[in-house]
């Protein structure tokens, strides 16, 4: 029995010499601990930083964006300020040039002339019959169109 005794107490003595950490591989442990968290922590403030930055670029193109429509629809204004002026311009031009010429009387008749002068061959109807550059007879309708006749 006091072998028994004695055999159970190395072991217990042995299990607790085995099971029990030194004071230095508490403190590397934490250290490693501690270096994996801070690494852990710079990580996520760099994501942060470059989340941070993307904004701001977001930010400036965005800003960029505005300022070209705001040019674009100064520049659209200012086109039609222009075309308006020019418009101005010519219609006072007309204005001032049918203003002075001396207004001469026309004969007004119902029929409108040809643009092309056409030969009068004959008449229809009441008409002058034209004969055209190629041939084609015609005469002036009441509503000033050309009228062709068949053969």
């Amino acid at each position: 029995m006091k072998k028994l005794m004695l055999l159970c107490f190395v072991i217990i003595l042995s299990v607790n010499l085995q099971a029990q950490e030194t004071t230095a591989e508490k403190k590397a442990a934490k250290d490693k601990t501690e270096k994996l968290a801070k690494t852990k922590k710079e990580k996520a403030e760099t994501a942060k930083n470059k989340v941070a930055t993307a904004k701001d670029k977001a930010a400036i193109t965005k800003d960029k964006v505005e300022t070209a429509k705001e040019k674009a629809a100064t520049s659209k204004k200012t086109a039609k300020n222009k075309v308006q002026t020019a418009k101005n311009k010519a219609t006072t031009a007309k204005e001032k040039a049918t203003s002075a010429k001396p207004i001469k009387k026309i004969k007004e008749t119902n029929e409108k002339a040809p643009k092309v002068a056409d030969k009068i061959t004959g008449e229809y109807n009441g008409k002058k019959v034209y004969t055209g550059p190629r041939g084609g007879k015609y005469y002036i309708n009441s509503n000033g169109n050309k009228t062709y006749l068949q053969d």
